[in-house]
């Protein structure tokens, strides 16, 4: 795997991610348990991006002292952008699942945070591994990026087909699974995770919704890490950009949980933006869609959609 990224961006991004989950958990246990308000979450919203916005520019810095070239710089830049922007795209439809499964578990609006704030930090662990695994198997296997683009492609059909129809998790199999493996209180014990019942150590609904929140995550990544890996070669810019838009995810979780019914549509939407980014990857050999191309053309399908959306939203 090739990185044009110097070691010492990878350690200030390291230590970007650390920091940022250190003020997280500080300001998470300061607060306590508490329901997240849209002002709250606009805030956090506007630091996330912010906080990615710098450290594309640091990005951008690095690419230019590095290797001189100010168009290179200026590649990268637009790639880490492109992969931030689908990664932050694909993740609505994830936290419109997590809206289900918070429903589903009729979980109390005070525990929601931290629900989220534990499945940030194993995505973090989960996708570096998928990131860094996936970056060593296309670059042993360029084959792999074929596979990838019709996975991709296939999904992107299947989502299409999908969108507004109603979810039901009675039929999910990783929650048949999960209720196998543990026994599962009926109640709420608090913020923990397991409790004791009729002497019996069992886990609590707290936990199985953390772990179905995980099981979520991964099943998304395995859409979204090949679609910036098809932006960009360079595993440290997918790392990257992936991490920014999950850091960022807990505080548009409650911004759009207070909005969801006006996107309705954009299931349509990232149905398209996977269909092309699987083009892409397939005609990767026969013909290069530049960069500025790609983030121009998932810009537009999210702009669209998310008019089309505020248009046709149904009465509340």
């Amino acid at each position: 795997m090739e990185t044009i990224a110097p070691l010492w961006l990878w350690l200030v991004f390291a230590g970007f991610v650390l920091a940022s989950l250190f003020v997280d958990f500080v300001v998470l246990r300061k607060q306590g348990a508490h329901a997240v308000g849209v002002p709250e979450a606009l805030r956090w919203s506007v630091i996330w991006v912010a906080l990615s916005f710098v450290f594309n520019g640091l990005l951008w810095w690095a690419v230019r002292d590095t290797t001189g070239s100010t168009a290179l710089a200026n590649e990268k830049s637009l790639e880490f952008l492109t992969g931030y922007l689908i990664e932050k795209s694909l993740a609505v439809d994830n936290i419109f699942v997590f809206l289900l499964i918070f429903t589903y578990f009729a979980v109390p609006a005070a525990y929601q945070k931290r629900v989220l704030m534990i499945g940030i930090v194993g995505a973090i662990v989960l996708r570096t591994v998928m990131i860094l695994l996936g970056g060593w198997l296309l670059a042993q296997f360029h084959w792999i990026l074929y596979l990838f683009g019709a996975f991709l492609i296939l999904t992107g059909v299947k989502m299409w087909w999908a969108a507004g129809k109603e979810s039901d998790l009675n039929d999910n199999p990783a929650l048949k699974l999960l209720r196998k493996l543990m026994p599962v209180s009926q109640h709420y014990d608090g913020e923990k995770f397991w409790t004791v019942e009729n002497g019996k150590r069992i886990a609590t609904p707290l936990l199985m919704v953390i772990a179905m929140v995980g099981l979520t995550d991964v099943i998304f990544a395995v859409d979204s890490i090949p679609a910036i890996f098809a932006i960009t070669g360079d595993p440290f810019i997918v790392l990257t950009s992936n991490v920014f838009a999950i850091l960022g995810l807990r505080a548009m979780f409650f911004l759009l949980q207070a909005a969801a019914s006006r996107f309705h549509l954009l299931n349509y939407g990232l149905a398209l933006i996977l269909v092309f980014i699987g083009s892409k990857m397939v005609l990767i050999d026969v013909y290069k869609i530049p960069v500025g191309v790609s983030l121009g053309v998932v810009i537009g399908i999210l702009a669209v959609t998310m008019v089309w959306s505020s248009r046709t939203a149904p009465a509340s």
